[in-house]
């Protein structure tokens, strides 16, 4: 039942950012363009969203549980900090250049335009990027270190290529090098998923 709520939540999501035009990289731009021709529809949007989100959201503020009984999960954190203002500051501009931002980025993946895939390729890759930056910098010499460079050095003898040239030529459009990202980008991510069912 929770899966089955999750997949009409997320639809509902989906149909309601195609609905709104928010997954129209042109009408996103019209409204961030705020000394040119500006398109202020996607304020109602928000304003909407905004207005029909306050009832649930007071509601759930009072529960301990969700409906189907699982642990009522919503944001404890209420002080900005630098890392919070960094961030949206990042997101804010990567999404004035693009026009998009993830959520309707997925909504519209499966139209097929390559600029929609690059878009979420560099977004999956900025995510994993950050993480190690996140962790302290060892010095020592481990198993885990050889062997990744093991790993990389192989992979790197059979394709020919590592990830950041293949970052640096993504866009001449060659198949061969977006396999190359898909697979680098799923092994990371089979590698992140097993890291953390291991930690649990």
């Amino acid at each position: 039942m929770t899966k089955l709520t999750a997949f009409i939540a997320g639809l509902l999501f989906g149909l309601g950012l195609l609905l709104a035009g928010m997954a129209n990289p042109g009408k996103v731009l019209a409204f961030l363009d705020l000394t040119g021709a500006w398109d202020p529809s996607l304020a109602l949007v928000m304003v909407g969203a905004i207005g029909v989100a306050i009832g649930p959201l007071t509601w759930a503020r009072q529960q301990s549980s969700s409906l189907l009984g699982r642990p009522m999960q919503l944001p404890i954190k209420r002080e900005l900090d630098p890392r919070l203002i960094g961030g949206s500051l990042l997101f804010g501009i990567g999404w004035g250049i693009a026009g998009i931002c993830p959520g309707p980025a997925v909504a519209i993946l499966l139209t097929g335009h390559w600029q929609v895939i690059v878009f979420m390729l560099a977004t999956l890759a900025g995510m994993l990027l950050f993480r190690p930056m996140q962790l302290p910098i060892k010095r020592e010499l481990d198993p885990r270190l050889i062997g990744g460079s093991l790993l990389f050095g192989i992979g790197w003898g059979i394709a020919g290529i590592c990830p950041g040239p293949a970052v640096a030529i993504l866009l001449t459009g060659h198949w061969q090098v977006i396999v190359f990202m898909l697979a680098t980008l799923a092994g990371m991510l089979l590698f992140t998923a097993l890291e953390s069912r291991r930690s649990h």
